[in-house]
């Protein structure tokens, strides 16, 4: 491989870690970390830890095996048990869809903030600009740029802020090893939110279209899982720290938005600009990362899908736009399917950790069992969030149908 290649597999491979990162990073993942701060304050910071390592133990199982066999994660589940690629490939398409139209509102209310512009109107000029990335030729390299970009700036723009809200660092750096308390649900919570339903698999989809897969590539994929994993962190340690600094000088956060009032509070009305720059980059890369991923679960299963793809992306963005301004958040099927999406993780990194020793997945490679057994830890601790948030929703479920 000449300088050039390993130039432009570098680019791929970072851009596959920050397409992961920033499907996670939206408008959800800006108001947990904001409300479990204003809960837990300093000791929020040993949730974020802990959750750090879960992820990464989660995303380095999938990821390697996604790269060891070239094979996406439906592709995978149906190798294991037969048909069960049609259930995850169901789950996560209705899931991705449900809250790509939350994605478009908070892209649409991040241009609202910015320009004063209606929330719909922001959300239709945002699914164009998310449409345009996927008419160009090189659509994956365009989806990388911006992906990088945005999360970038999301990084930088939230730094500010961190730094003038003079967040107690000492004190978020003592309670990230010694909590005052330890609130078992907001792990689970920050885990699914960061690699849960489609966003364990954006990044390792991205390494396959981009042909980078194999047993010889296996260390420059794990870097890149790592590596998605640590943006994610990075951020989300930079709100947490921007949100203590406005929780421990004492001032309330607005109930309705508490990340803006978070922005707004720390820096004033640069501050509630620059949330609203933030908001809509979280917005737009979910929004991409929402639609690539699902489609990609469908690719398998159909020849015209496969050569089509790029089109069926632009349909899937279409159509989450039309839902959200025709009728607005269907708030029923966003209660339905974000129940069943805390299930998703522990069906998808179950059936990914039983194919690590099925050979008609992954061949003679020998998955390592420390990675096994921290794998079926995160398994089982997800499957308890998804069962609890079954049995908490189930009024909520029954009330909407």
């Amino acid at each position: 491989m000449n300088e050039e290649q390993r130039k432009a597999q570098w680019k791929v491979l970072l851009g596959a870690a920050f397409l992961m990162a920033t499907s996670s990073i939206g408008p959800g993942f800006l108001t947990q970390t904001t409300v479990f701060t204003q809960k837990l304050g300093a000791s929020f910071g040993f949730v974020i830890l802990l959750t750090i390592i879960l992820d990464i133990i989660a995303q380095m199982n999938v990821w390697r095996i996604i790269g060891i066999s070239g094979k996406r994660g439906q592709d995978i589940a149906n190798a294991v048990l037969p048909g069960l690629g049609y259930f995850v490939a169901l789950l996560i398409v209705a899931g991705g869809l449900a809250f790509n139209i939350g994605n478009v509102a908070g892209a649409g209310l991040g241009l609202n903030v910015l320009f004063g512009i209606d929330v719909k109107i922001g959300a239709v000029i945002s699914a164009v600009i998310a449409v345009i990335v996927f008419t160009v030729k090189e659509a994956g390299k365009a989806m990388d740029k911006l992906t990088t970009c945005a999360g970038a700036v999301m990084i930088l723009l939230t730094l500010y802020v961190a730094t003038t809200s003079q967040p107690p660092v000492g004190e978020a750096i003592v309670r990230s090893v010694s909590p005052e308390s330890i609130d078992f649900m907001a792990i689970i919570t920050i885990v699914g939110g960061t690699v849960g339903g489609y966003i364990t698999f954006s990044g390792g989809h991205r390494l396959i279209d981009a042909g980078i897969t194999g047993e010889e590539n296996i260390g420059q994929i794990t870097k890149s899982s790592v590596t998605g994993i640590l943006v994610t962190g990075v951020m989300r340690v930079l709100l947490f720290l921007a949100a203590l600094g406005v929780v421990a000088a004492g001032l309330t956060l607005d109930a309705k938005n508490p990340p803006a009032s978070v922005f707004q509070l720390a820096a004033g009305v640069v501050g509630y600009k620059l949330f609203g720059i933030v908001l809509w980059a979280a917005g737009i890369t979910s929004v991409i990362g929402a639609a690539y991923t699902s489609v990609s679960f469908l690719r398998s299963f159909s020849k015209t899908i496969d050569v089509n793809y790029q089109k069926v992306i632009i349909a899937f963005i279409v159509f989450s736009t039309l839902v959200f301004a025709v009728i607005g958040r269907p708030v029923a099927v966003l209660v339905i399917v974000g129940t069943l999406n805390g299930l998703i993780l522990p069906i998808t990194l179950g059936v990914i950790l039983l194919a690590a020793y099925n050979k008609k997945v992954v061949g003679d490679y020998h998955h390592p069992m420390w990675m096994t057994g921290l794998g079926a830890v995160v398994v089982i601790m997800t499957a308890y969030m998804g069962i609890m948030t079954v049995i908490n929703n189930l009024p909520k479920i029954i009330a909407a149908l």
